[in-house]
């Protein structure tokens, strides 16, 4: 059918002619046959009329061609008896049923508009350089409506959004956003870590708040596009990289708590160094028991505003009592202590010996019981501690009082948060709501033993002869993953 030969035309040219087909459904059948729906009703017209359309006539003249030739054939089989009205009415809308629905983001259709003036580069300091405080020259722009999708991406200079004051995402935080990073090699590539997982993450994000679905893919290629313009602002050395924060938001202009029908999505990015300038210097934890970072059936597991503006207040206390993050530990009525979360920004793991008699080492973090946000570091430390082969790999639910019991009987041997921010942050103690604290073991030489081995070396370790420190041995291997010491499928080139 004519309409299943559209694909190669734009999605808007096919949304307007699906529009243009489900206006004429109320003609009559008689008015069809008779040739009194012209191709003009079809939308030729319409699209006749777009300049980019224009632009390729052979595509306009392909789609006149076939358009005559079906309508000819319709009439032809219905003034004949071999196509019966309803038989008609149904092929008809079939064609519109089956046509694409509004745009997806298309890679091929970026727009490009370089910055007329250019900031200087901030100088790689791990004491100066702040975590988010300074943006690139450009950004990536991309809005949506429910009428006609996602318009043409484009890359913009940096500057301000323009939001009308009722925009929902201003009044019911319908936000979503995602972090990612770009790393330079010592052989100048730039690489991105697992980006399809942060893509994943987004989209199912997004769709958990009501915001449109998107070509994942295609998104990535826009991305890859903006770090192509910005490569000038990707640092160089060890430890430092540019942070990507795509972000989608709520634009309609509806002071009513109702499924958006405009949205934006935008990538800034900001060139980092570590998170903690400290490096693997531990930190300590607030433990938490007044406060939910995240509840059964919310929305714990996804990345969205509502998640951390909360938090606020708690890290603030934190920071009263000597911490630097907060341990969100969830009351269940069970007696345990609560069931263990989130620390700040981070995902939680202990990593501690058994109580049966081969004294076996288990690596435990809690499991993504939809509470838990799925990080890409964590997913990746747990697979990477798995190839190590010499400790048990759990995800489980993970109470308090284990972890308090574990450290009093000396049984913790590392406690360490893992995020795309501070890649991995050792834990030195948790501070209870009562002041009581709870020291943790943490062996420094150990951990330096193995940020000390040659980049990319960690594949000829004898690890029954050397140091127990996952902390410093998961460091030096994702960043050889990172910048490129060790051929990785993580490990996504930007050419």
């Amino acid at each position: 059918m004519t309409m299943r030969r559209l694909k190669c035309l734009p999605r808007f040219f096919k949304y307007l002619l699906k529009n243009d087909l489900s206006n004429e459904r109320g003609r009559s059948v008689s008015s069809f046959s008779q040739g009194e729906i012209s191709l003009q009703t079809f939308g030729l017209k319409r699209l006749h009329n777009e300049p980019i359309f224009s632009a390729n006539q052979q595509v306009h003249n392909q789609l006149f061609h076939s358009t005559t030739t079906s309508l000819k054939m319709r009439r032809q089989e219905y003034s004949s008896g071999l196509l019966s009205g309803r038989a008609l009415q149904q092929q008809t809308a079939e064609c519109i049923d089956n046509l694409p629905g509004p745009s997806n983001i298309s890679f091929q259709d970026l727009v490009l508009q370089r910055s007329k003036t250019l900031k200087v580069k901030p100088k790689p300091d791990a004491q100066t350089l702040k975590f988010g405080a300074v943006c690139t020259d450009h950004m990536l722009q991309i809005t949506w409506t429910e009428a006609h999708g996602w318009k043409a991406p484009a890359i913009n200079p940096l500057g301000p959004l323009t939001l009308h004051p009722c925009s929902q995402v201003l009044h019911y935080a319908i936000e979503c956003f995602e972090g990612m990073k770009a790393f330079r090699g010592k052989d100048g590539c730039v690489r991105l870590f697992r980006p399809d997982m942060n893509m994943h993450r987004l989209f199912c994000s997004a769709a958990r708040i009501g915001l449109p679905h998107f070509d994942k893919v295609a998104l990535l290629e826009c991305i890859k596009e903006l770090l192509r313009v910005e490569k000038d602002w990707i640092p160089s050395e060890e430890g430092f990289s540019l942070y990507i924060r795509p972000t989608m938001i709520a634009t309609d202009s509806v002071l009513g708590l109702a499924p958006t029908k405009e949205a934006m999505l935008f990538v800034v990015l900001s060139p980092v160094g570590p998170y903690f300038p400290s490096g693997l210097k531990p930190i300590r934890l607030l433990v938490d028991t007044k406060h939910a970072r995240a509840f059964p059936g919310g929305v714990g597991n996804n990345k969205v505003g509502g998640n951390y503006a909360p938090t606020l207040v708690p890290q603030k206390q934190a920071a009263e009592r000597g911490c630097s993050q907060v341990l969100y530990v969830l009351q269940d009525g069970l007696g345990k202590g609560g069931l263990v979360g989130e620390a700040g920004a981070m995902n939680l793991f202990v990593l501690l010996r058994s109580t049966n008699l081969n004294e076996e080492l288990e690596l435990v973090t809690p499991a993504l019981d939809g509470t838990i946000l799925p990080g890409v570091t964590r997913d990746s430390v747990l697979r990477l501690s798995k190839s190590f082969g010499n400790m048990k790999v759990s995800e489980r639910q993970l109470y308090f009082n284990e972890i308090e019991d574990a450290a009093s009987e000396g049984r913790v041997i590392e406690v360490f948060g893992t995020g795309t921010a501070c890649m991995i942050q050792p834990i030195s103690g948790f501070v209870k709501e009562d002041g009581t604290e709870i020291s943790l073991k943490f062996d420094s030489k150990a951990a330096e033993y193995w940020l000390r081995k040659l980049p990319g070396s960690l594949s000829n370790c004898n690890q029954d002869y050397e140091p127990i420190s996952l902390c410093g041995r998961l460091t030096r291997k994702l960043l050889d993953i990172y910048y490129g010491y060790t051929e990785h499928p993580w490990s996504v080139v930007v050419n």
